[in-house]
């Protein structure tokens, strides 16, 4: 069992209640990353329904969730032969902090038509990549994110204003990736805002949809996080997954603030 499933995992006390605790290794600053905390849902969740992969699942995110002990509690709402659908809140001293919907399938035994509008980025092999390595966070003890594209706004260049990061993605651990680990994986990249103002500090997420498409296949992962449209204080990012076969695994879609610090 690998470290981010040993950190993930949740135990049931009752029916449709589970509790879960968020480790140490997964935060961004003092804040649990919005990708672990539902993969911690995603779990729960395919602990209730009758099949394992969130198909697609989407969350709102309430308040920030911090180290230490939480519960979740999960609704049933469908069970199909196919698909199953389920909501779930996470709660952290007796605060909402968290709450889902999902869509759950089983990957292996999806069938039928294939089309992709896109390809999977063109990088370097994972072995050559080693010195683009990211190592500024706590969260990166655990995952060995090596930047392909924007990687300069960290060493002193000028912001790209690409909207666009590529990284290769793996547990350091060498441990494979399941379909829960893409909850993770789809907000593990720098948010796109950097590309235009430089690494500035915090962009919280207010929700977040993750979909599977399959399991990765074992060995790292290609992640492309992109950004075209900052209005507000408000941007989206469009993520795609792809695994070391160069199968499309995984999308995403997140809603963010952007917050630049104040001039002193």
């Amino acid at each position: 069992m690998g470290q981010f499933e040993q950190d993930t995992a949740v135990v049931k006390i009752a029916d449709n209640r589970w509790t879960a605790t968020c480790q140490r290794g997964w935060r961004i600053g003092s804040t649990m990353n919005g990708g672990y905390v539902l993969a911690l849902i995603a779990r729960a969740l395919r602990e209730a329904l009758p099949h394992r992969d969130p198909l697609s699942i989407n969350a709102f995110y309430f308040a920030p969730c911090v180290l230490g002990e939480c519960e979740i509690v999960v609704e049933i709402l469908k069970e199909n032969r196919g698909t199953s659908f389920g909501s779930a809140s996470l709660y952290q001293e007796g605060e909402l902090k968290v709450r889902a919907t999902a869509a759950y399938t089983d990957c292996d035994r999806l069938q039928g038509e294939t089309w992709l509008n896109n390809t999977s980025p063109e990088v370097p092999p994972f072995e050559d990549s080693a010195h683009t390595s990211a190592h500024s966070l706590e969260i990166h003890d655990r995952v060995d994110m090596r930047l392909v594209e924007g990687q300069g706004v960290f060493t002193g260049e000028p912001p790209s204003q690409s909207g666009e990061f590529v990284a290769w993605l793996a547990h350091r651990d060498g441990a494979p990736s399941d379909t829960i680990d893409l909850a993770m994986w789809a907000d593990i990249m720098p948010p796109p805002p950097f590309t235009l103002f430089g690494p500035f500090g915090w962009v919280p997420t207010i929700e977040l949809t993750v979909q599977c498409r399959a399991k990765p296949a074992p060995g790292p992962l290609v992640g492309r996080l992109t950004s075209r449209h900052l209005t507000n204080g408000i941007i989206e990012s469009d993520s795609d997954l792809w695994d070391s076969e160069g199968q499309l695994v995984g999308l995403a879609r997140q809603t963010m603030k952007v917050k630049l610090p104040t001039p002193s």
